[in-house]
């Protein structure tokens, strides 16, 4: 975000080299808030040090202060906070210093860079192998076709489980026992008991007539 709230909004991209452990703090207020800095970028991961800077210059009752982290890591999140956030009364303005690194300091912060990236990678694939390795995959039997075992024990039990329902039903309603305390439910019981009884015997009945009627020998003269 721009400083000036005037100017229009600007998108900043960072890389590795633009990243760096030290950053600069300003428009801190002028209370002796010290400590109370350092603890609050602390919150962000270890902090090897903090001070003022009385050489830079700053805004009357301002002061600017220097803070370097151990991981860069830990310096990116804080910056990405902490940036335009209210301490006191006034809004930070954190920046990175890049000013302070020495070469070691860049080489350390560029392999971090470059274990980072591996990691991130590594994780990636073991995390595409195993979505790969948890897919359904039929068995294939010894004559060459998939292994239907399975799919044939689980619909031999569902045709017994719906053989038994019907059973159980039949029971149920052949039955001539009251089930209900009261008499007109056991009425309506009864009532739908002589209907179901009804068909049934209709059916046999249709069952007969069919079964004669194939045995009936035609022994009409053919001419």
């Amino acid at each position: 975000m721009p400083r000036d709230r005037d100017e229009p909004a600007a998108v900043r991209v960072y890389t590795v080299c633009d990243e760096s452990k030290y950053l600069i703090v300003r428009n801190v207020p002028s209370l002796g808030c010290g400590d109370e800095l350092m603890k609050l970028f602390g919150s962000y991961g270890p902090v090897e040090e903090c001070k003022p800077m009385d050489a830079e210059e700053c805004e009357p009752y301002t002061d600017v202060f220097f803070i370097k982290f151990s991981q860069v890591s830990n310096a990116r999140f804080a910056k990405r906070k902490l940036d335009e956030s209210v301490f006191l009364g006034n809004r930070l303005q954190v920046s990175y210093a890049l000013q302070f690194e020495s070469l070691s300091d860049t080489k350390e912060k560029l392999e971090a860079r470059r274990k980072e990236v591996l990691c991130r990678i590594k994780s990636a694939v073991g995390r595409k192998e195993g979505s790969t390795s948890q897919q359904w995959s039929p068995q294939v039997s010894s004559q060459g076709g998939p292994d239907v075992h399975i799919s044939s024990m689980k619909r031999d039990y569902v045709m017994a489980s719906r053989s038994h329902v019907d059973q159980s039903f039949t029971r149920h309603v052949s039955s001539n026992k009251d089930y209900f305390p009261l008499p007109s439910m056991n009425e309506t019981v009864r009532l739908v008991r002589e209907k179901l009884d009804k068909i049934q015997s209709s059916s046999g009945n249709s069952e007969v007539q069919v079964a004669a009627k194939k045995s009936r020998v035609d022994n009409r003269r053919r001419i």
